[in-house]
């Protein structure tokens, strides 16, 4: 029954990816559509707000630029309200203000796309943080990241710019972020969703004892949390609790909120580069990755864990520690292997608590960071993959590599090295130094193997800008705030500009005809040799650390 139930939610997006896929060609397309009259007077007075008279295209560098400035703005204005949020309205609790490393660290988490939360939310940040800083980045470091995805393929499909930052950011919010948040937020308050602005409840318990149970606007958060792939919780607790995540229908929903803008977007890639079947490739790429690491996950909580299983004790649930009963293990699995793809960070049940195999699930596809992905970032990491594909294929038959009419050559390797590169950079080297310092080592809680594989996991979090946590550390300090904020930051625009880069250099490049020499990357061979690039080149390189964390655990409790 668990198979059934991740197949049917595996069917459902499936169906919806070839619509949604062709509402974001429209919406990204700049070419005149039936959405214009839905949403074009409340584009153009945007535009007149902000003093955008001219929408013409942008070259990459100024894109880049633009991206850049409007996320460094935003920054120091959330900055400046967690600094003061005790003194500002809307904190019935009279939450105080955030510390100066813990802010820095929230605000470059929230716009990075990250939400990795090294605080409670319920009683970490007063109602108006929640919606002025919360709430606000989480619609526009999603906008930003999606942006910059289709900037990303107008160039590499050869449109004649990379479009206007500005324009594709009101389009984003317009178009996409804001009408499904909507809706969204009307199915959770249906499920029983809390939605408001009143203080934590006191209640008085069967016991005759007192209780303070936290609401407050939970439904708006969450639903922009799971379209937009942020992730933050309102509470500790995330998706977990049931004011967040109530019945398995809620659950199915946030996965397919977090998951189908993701899984549309190489149908839209597709669209543009006016070869569907290419966009069909690179999704069946990402679809054929994250069903074996689904079935790892599901199969290793199925199974239990050995040292428990080894006493005898009943374990025909499966391993049950740390997840919700209302779930179960199949639910469980589909929401961790989906968090994890999409780069989300929302978690319906304790990562610490995986069995060792089915840890592996989470750390490769935030390792890998292109199966899916987030807005847009998985797509830019897996068109990456295809053009090394591509160079590689060219390599061995000694031809000019060719990807969608534009050569491959030196430039665009020497980019796309840097963006491969700095991934395993800044999460290898911080977690070493995490072990190596006293400063590191004085929030590892767990020696072990274990302990291993959870510094390991938040600094793979912080990189991939998923913002699920192993737990386990104590992470609230200045050491991993600092140090996971520069990963976060380093994470998102180093390859991000790289790949604009990339794009803007192949845009330049006059298409070359295609011939009967052409290396076709639009079947089912070259689907299995980017899956092969990304194995090769991606996985094995975190191969070592993976024995050294959840494989060795793992042996040690046969």
């Amino acid at each position: 029954m668990g198979i059934v139930q991740m197949l049917i939610v595996i069917l459902i997006l499936v169906l919806l990816v070839k619509p949604v896929g062709t509402y974001l060609y429209h919406v990204f397309s700049n070419e005149p559509n039936r959405t214009d009259r839905i949403f074009g007077r409340a584009e153009k007075g945007i535009y007149r707000l902000i003093g955008l008279k001219q929408r013409g295209g942008m070259s990459w560098k100024k894109y880049a630029v633009s991206f850049i400035v409007t996320n460094i703005t935003l920054v120091v204005f959330s900055y400046i309200f967690l600094r003061l949020q005790k003194g500002l309205p809307l904190n019935p609790n009279g939450i105080g203000n955030m510390e100066e490393t813990l802010t820095f660290n929230t605000v470059i988490s929230f716009m990075t796309n990250t939400n990795l939360q090294h605080y409670s939310g319920e009683s970490g940040v007063s109602y108006f943080s929640q919606m002025a800083v919360m709430t606000m980045l989480m619609f526009t470091s999603a906008a930003s990241g999606f942006s910059v995805a289709v900037a990303f393929v107008r160039g590499i499909t050869g449109r004649s710019t990379v479009g206007n930052f500005f324009e594709d950011f009101v389009k984003a919010h317009i178009r996409i972020f804001i009408p499904l948040a909507l809706l969204v937020t009307m199915a959770l308050v249906a499920l029983h969703v809390p939605q408001t602005l009143k203080p934590t409840l006191e209640v008085t318990t069967l016991e005759g004892q007192t209780q303070q149970i936290a609401i407050g606007p939970v439904a708006s958060l969450e639903s922009i949390k799971h379209i937009g792939t942020n992730g933050g919780g309102f509470f500790g607790a995330n998706s977990s609790h049931p004011f967040e995540n109530p019945s398995p229908l809620s659950n199915v929903l946030e996965i397919l909120s977090m998951w189908l803008l993701p899984a549309s977007l190489p149908y839209m890639y597709g669209k543009f580069a006016k070869n569907k079947r290419q966009g069909w490739m690179i999704f069946g790429a990402m679809m054929t990755l994250f069903v074996l690491l689904l079935g790892l996950n599901y199969a290793a909580e199925r199974a239990g864990n050995p040292a428990i299983n080894a006493m005898g004790i009943d374990t025909s649930q499966g391993s049950m520690e740390g997840k919700e009963v209302r779930f179960g293990i199949a639910q469980s699995a589909l929401f961790t292997t989906v968090t994890t793809a999409a780069t989300t960070g929302s978690v319906n049940n304790m990562h610490d608590t995986l069995t060792p195999l089915g840890s592996i699930t989470p750390l490769t596809l935030m390792m890998l960071n292109n199966v899916f992905g987030g807005k847009g970032v998985g797509l830019i990491n897996m068109l990456m993959y295809a053009i090394l594909g591509v160079f590689l294929c060219g390599l061995m038959v000694g031809r000019t590599p060719e990807f969608l009419g534009r050569k491959i050559e030196a430039r665009e390797m020497k980019l796309i090295a840097i963006a491969i590169l700095i991934h395993p950079l800044i999460i290898l080297v911080p977690t070493a130094a995490a072990f190596l310092t006293d400063l590191g080592k004085g929030g590892i809680t767990n020696p072990g193997f274990h302990g291993m594989t959870q510094v390991l996991y938040e600094y793979v979090s912080a990189a991939a800008n998923n913002g699920s946590g192993f737990e386990g550390l104590a992470d609230n300090t200045s050491f991993w705030n600092i140090t996971t904020g520069m990963v976060m930051l380093l994470g998102r625009y180093v390859s991000m500009i790289a790949m604009l880069a990339v794009a803007g250099s192949l845009l330049r490049k006059k298409p070359v005809p295609e011939t009967i020499g052409t290396f076709r990357t639009d079947n089912g061979l070259f689907t299995g040799i980017l899956i092969g690039t990304v194995l090769i080149i991606g996985a094995l390189t975190f191969l070592p650390v993976i024995v050294l964390g959840p494989v060795a655990e793992y042996l040690t409790l046969r």
